[in-house]
């Protein structure tokens, strides 16, 4: 009897992005090599805010740090593609988020991969921790599950 956890399905998802895959996506084995799966991650979380208007990754005084990353794979992806990123928040503290992501391929139900990743939000010239600030936090809650 297995116990693996079965694979996270669209409604599940508050939040979507879409994102295409590209020829150098693939490794010698013929599918999406398993690094591209966390930028799609990254692309698919920062590219949101960026549409929501609370990352201004040039000059805006707060910025999101990594501090921790994992990945579950369901199934294969690979060029042409094309990937629909669900996103969610998890967890929402005062200076950190756990982000959840799940790649869907094309149009299918189920995600082929999901993540997550841990933001600590800083302070962009200290890097010291700081409260995530309220435009930030709204659309964070508006995405949590």
């Amino acid at each position: 009897m297995s116990s693996r956890i079965p694979p996270a399905t669209r409604d599940g998802f508050p939040a979507f992005r879409t994102i295409t895959t590209r020829w150098m996506d693939n490794d010698i084995y013929g599918h999406m090599n398993n690094v591209v799966h966390y930028a799609l991650f990254d692309t698919a979380v920062n590219g949101w805010l960026i549409e929501q208007g609370v990352l201004d990754i040039h000059k805006g005084g707060q910025i999101g740090l990594v501090v921790e990353t994992g990945c579950r794979y369901h199934g294969e992806l690979a060029f042409p593609d094309v990937i629909t990123a669900g996103i969610r928040v998890g967890k929402l503290g005062t200076s950190s988020v756990r982000y959840e992501i799940a790649l869907f391929r094309n149009d299918e139900a189920e995600a082929a991969a999901e993540g997550f990743f841990v933001h600590v939000y800083v302070d962009r010239a200290s890097r010291r921790p700081m409260a995530l600030a309220a435009p930030l936090r709204a659309a964070l809650e508006a995405i949590a599950h």
